[in-house]
């Protein structure tokens, strides 16, 4: 059952990111979680931290255009924990225009008052993405 609750909750989050939808997509994280991302020059240390960062972002021309997620596995770890990773495609635009990124993603899950929340996300470069 925890498997198949990770791909929702997994899902709901890209969805909600893809869609540039900020406030889903947040609520998809827990207060606490934090962030790591190969192009941002320091860990966020909350989803606090990481929302700030968001609305710069924004302010810089940001917009998420679209967001595709394939390769994705789920690995229980205990009742209450799981990992997911994926490879992502996100076409967004900022203020030099609109580009296409091709990423790796791990996502931590812990299950917290019934709901499947991030609790820490780690980003990476694709090396096979042209």
């Amino acid at each position: 059952m925890s498997h198949s609750q990770v791909l929702k909750a997994a899902a709901d989050l890209v969805a909600a990111f893809g869609a540039h939808e900020r406030d889903a997509y947040f609520a998809s994280f827990a207060p606490q979680a934090t962030f790591m991302f190969y192009n941002f020059e320091r860990p966020l240390v909350d989803r606090a931290d990481y929302e700030s960062v968001w609305d710069g972002w924004e302010r810089d021309g940001f917009h998420v255009l679209g967001c595709s997620s394939s390769n994705q596995v789920v690995t229980v770890l205990r009742d209450d924990v799981a990992v997911f990773t994926h490879t992502v495609r996100t076409q967004l635009k900022d203020g030099d225009g609109a580009i296409t990124v091709g990423e790796r993603e791990t996502i931590v899950f812990q299950l917290i008052d019934g709901q499947w929340l991030g609790v820490h996300e780690h980003l990476s470069a694709d090396p096979t993405y042209q």
